[in-house]
């Protein structure tokens, strides 16, 4: 019987925050892959083992949720002052496509390592001991991020005594700076806050009119108060996706936020745009028990985050929104900031579904816009799996 064999492709296999992805230097993917475009999509689909009606990509090396269906691709940068580009695309699970509009915070921290660790940094910019400093370009946002990568005896340290809530077990801490963070969205202008408002009256058919904080930051995010939809901001994620009402109540406040933003021009674009913005909702400090069983006293937070990504609440905290809740919080009179307590700040230290993260940024005003020099977060990532990934050789064949 005739058929197309399967071909082996480089890639390694990491943990990065509280996400996962297959990562791939460009140069060893196929040549039809190693540009923008349909072919590149459908490897990546096949990858990872989307489109899955059942929604499990058991024929692929997604996990089957928004953490773990994720893809990295980084290549030798040519740009002054910058050591690799890094492009994300966020795999739908049961859809046939890849979203390139964002980027992923969480496996952000695994790009110094992997870029060190597959020969793409020079060198001469790596110490045998102490910590290397990794000039990424984030192409998907056009941004530039700093990793703090530890180094021991020439090699990348991963193991350490650093813990990350949502992460099982601790690893060595990776730095990361996000420069200039305001994320530069194709119709939003460039502002930090699209619509000129740092609070906005949005109004959400079938859920009535939001206060609503709207600001591009690390990833383009809505924020509205836990209250003003029936939460308290202490729920877990089985509170949200399992309530079929709700997951549609927060899809229709993201499509309509994206609106406003001028990230898309009508509500029916959201569907092919999942990545972003996110959707989040605040609250005051209070107590909960965390997904792991650990209590989180309202003491240890200065406010409580749940945040949603690809449709369904998230375990933790994407990377992105953190750095979207830290500048928030760092400008006064945002819903975030308010429900941190007002006033001036240059950290904050958020309750997310599996625990608590801290996230610092300081904010300045010129010429009446705001604006955030960078954003400075913790995170830990690990090699889990290096070789190669397997898929049947037509599967990026488009033509």
């Amino acid at each position: 019987m005739a058929h197309t064999p399967q071909i082996k492709i480089p890639a390694t296999y990491m943990r990065g925050g509280t996400s996962k992805g297959v990562f791939f230097r460009l140069q060893d993917l196929p040549e039809a892959a190693r540009v923008p475009g349909a072919a590149r999509d459908a490897l990546l689909l096949r990858v990872i083992g989307s489109p899955d009606p059942y929604a499990k990509q058991i024929d692929g090396m997604g996990g089957a949720t928004s953490s773990t269906s994720k893809t990295v691709i980084v290549a030798k940068s040519e740009r002054k002052d910058h050591d690799v580009d890094y492009l994300f695309g966020q795999v739908s699970i049961d859809k046939p496509f890849v979203d390139w509009s964002g980027n992923c915070g969480n496996l952000s921290s695994a790009v110094g390592s992997f870029a060190i660790a597959s020969g793409l940094v020079d060198p001469e910019r790596v110490p045998q001991d102490g910590m290397a400093l990794v000039r990424i370009w984030q192409a998907n946002i056009g941004k530039t991020i700093i990793a703090h990568v530890p180094m021991t005896k020439g090699e990348v340290q991963e193991t350490g005594d650093f813990e990350l809530d949502g992460v099982t077990f601790p690893a060595a801490e990776v730095q990361l700076e996000f420069l200039d963070p305001a994320a530069e969205e194709e119709g939003a202008g460039g502002s930090m806050f699209p619509t000129g408002n740092l609070v906005d009256e949005l109004e959400v058919p079938g859920v009535g009119t939001l206060q609503a904080t709207m600001i591009n930051a690390g990833i383009p995010t809505i924020f509205v108060n836990a209250e003003a939809i029936g939460y308290k901001g202490t729920e877990l994620q089985e509170a949200i996706n399992g309530d079929p009402r709700a997951l549609a109540m927060f899809e229709t406040i993201r499509a309509h936020g994206a609106v406003r933003m001028g990230l898309i021009k009508s509500v029916e674009e959201a569907a092919k745009r999942q990545h972003t913005p996110k959707v989040a909702f605040v609250a005051k400090p209070a107590s909960y028990v965390a997904s792991s069983g650990k209590q989180v006293a309202a003491s240890d937070v200065d406010l409580l985050v749940r945040a949603l990504s690809m449709g369904k609440l998230h375990h933790a905290m994407m990377g992105t929104a953190a750095v979207a809740i830290g500048t928030a919080a760092a400008i006064p009179g945002t819903l975030v900031n308010l429900a941190a307590g007002g006033g001036e700040r240059s950290a904050v230290r958020f309750g997310h579904p599996s625990g608590t993260l801290r996230v610092g940024a300081e904010a300045v005003q010129v010429d009446g816009e705001w604006q955030v020099a960078k954003a400075i977060m913790s995170r830990s990532a690990r090699v889990l799996m290096e070789g190669w990934v397997r898929v049947p050789g037509d599967c990026f064949q488009t033509t």
